[in-house]
């Protein structure tokens, strides 16, 4: 496992994504060192593990418009990419990853899987139950008008982290 994590932090950092390594024990110490304020989120599937009480769980268009942060869980992380896969559900988790400066993404270790193909077949079951979700690989970027410009469409920056308890 530990190597998969090693690999995983190191594809995500070639993505311009940062990587924080915890566990359940230590995330509120970790999650205080990565949330700028304000911020909104969504509930964390994790036993043991939530949002600091000053995260807007139940944000309106305006907190979300305002918000420097934006906290979700990941329900996979593509090693060979360094990848999150953001999945939609009725808590918010796309606009609270897509529309905040910086995404926050949760991600238990025991989640990541090698590559893409493994992670289709996840897509597959979430497609399946007519759900979207959404691959993040970094911060958004496009080049389509000369320079390099992060932030065009989603976060500016996005910052993993990884329960390695869980």
């Amino acid at each position: 496992m530990a190597g998969d994590v090693d690999a995983f932090e190191t594809a995500a950092r070639e993505v311009n994504a940062e990587v924080t390594r915890t566990t359940a024990g230590e995330f509120d110490a970790a999650m205080e060192d990565v949330l700028v304020d304000p911020a909104v989120g969504t509930p964390l599937p994790y036993h043991g593990v939530s949002l600091p009480g000053w995260v807007e769980t139940d944000p309106s268009p305006s907190d979300l418009a305002a918000a420097a942060t934006g906290v979700t869980s990941a329900g996979l992380g593509v090693v060979e990419s360094g990848s999150v896969v953001v999945e939609s559900t009725a808590a918010g988790e796309d606009p609270t990853s897509l529309f905040p400066e910086r995404h926050v993404a949760v991600l238990a270790a025991s989640d990541l899987v090698a590559d893409v193909s493994a992670a289709v077949e996840h897509l597959a079951a979430v497609a399946g139950e007519g759900r979207d979700a959404v691959i993040e690989t970094g911060p958004s970027a496009t080049a389509d008008m000369g320079a390099l410009v992060y932030g065009a469409h989603g976060p500016r920056a996005v910052h993993v982290v990884v329960i390695e308890d869980r």
